[in-house]
């Protein structure tokens, strides 16, 4: 499959630090890298499609939102029983779609998916029935975040539901740490050097905003969802639904 070289961006001493970016080294290496960074990623990935499929409408829109190299759109696409409906899978990085259309082109869902290049902040919605935002939001300054969040639900079909997950942080600030060092040593447990670990921390700095899972929660009660549980968790990650009734 495309994309699966070993993610050693970081490991060699930087002359300047930089802002993370979705480039074209990134795409290459974004399976080993989300794997080996994000704890419990690949079972979030597979629950997408799980819970997504329980929700999918006839005849709707499914949105993947920060598709990267669309793992969450094929595992929903995997799951989905109606024929239907189709996938829309937006990204702003043109490398990461590049790379996307060519594993599509191998795997060949039976669902359509449409590929498209842009900021979410300018989708103009259809009506749907699945929203996925899978460690998305948080690339999004924190200041339209609520808007994005409130475009979505008056998108959704009644029923429909929105799958967030994302990085938090915590408002005990020893807890927080504590729960950074875990996610660190996450990290050295896959391979990652405390030169990578730093050097990536250091680019995301300004790039990856974390939030308060309650500052979550209310956001998605104030653009209507009435029902929201998180429903996984692991250290500083955690993901959500959220369901229009």
């Amino acid at each position: 499959m495309v994309g699966q070289a070993r993610d050693d961006i970081f490991s060699q001493p930087l002359n300047a630090a930089t802002n993370f970016t979705f480039d074209e080294k990134v795409a290459a290496v974004f399976p080993d890298m989300i794997k080996r960074s994000v704890p419990g990623y690949s079972s979030v990935i597979a629950m997408t499609g799980v819970i997504g499929n329980q929700y999918t409408q006839s005849g709707s829109v499914c949105y993947d939102l920060g598709c990267s190299l669309g793992e969450s759109t094929f595992a929903l696409a995997s799951q989905i029983n109606v024929k239907d409906s189709k996938i829309i899978a937006v990204d702003n990085s043109q490398q990461m779609l590049d790379r996307f259309a060519l594993i599509l082109d191998k795997q060949s869902p039976a669902i359509a998916v449409d590929l498209v290049c842009d900021d979410i902040l300018n989708v103009k919605f259809d009506r749907c029935s699945v929203v996925i935002l899978n460690y998305t939001l948080q690339f999004i300054a924190i200041e339209q975040r609520d808007s994005l969040v409130k475009r979505i639900y008056d998108a959704l079909l009644p029923g429909g539901v929105l799958l967030l997950s994302e990085k938090i942080r915590f408002a005990d600030e020893i807890l927080d740490q504590r729960m950074i060092d875990l996610h660190h040593a996450f990290k050295k447990a896959n391979g990652y050097s405390d030169l990578e670990i730093s050097q990536k921390r250091t680019a995301l700095e300004n790039v990856l905003r974390p939030e308060l899972m309650q500052t979550h929660e209310k956001r998605l009660q104030d653009a209507g969802f009435n029902r929201v549980d998180t429903w996984f968790q692991c250290f500083n990650f955690m993901s959500m639904i959220a369901i229009k009734s």
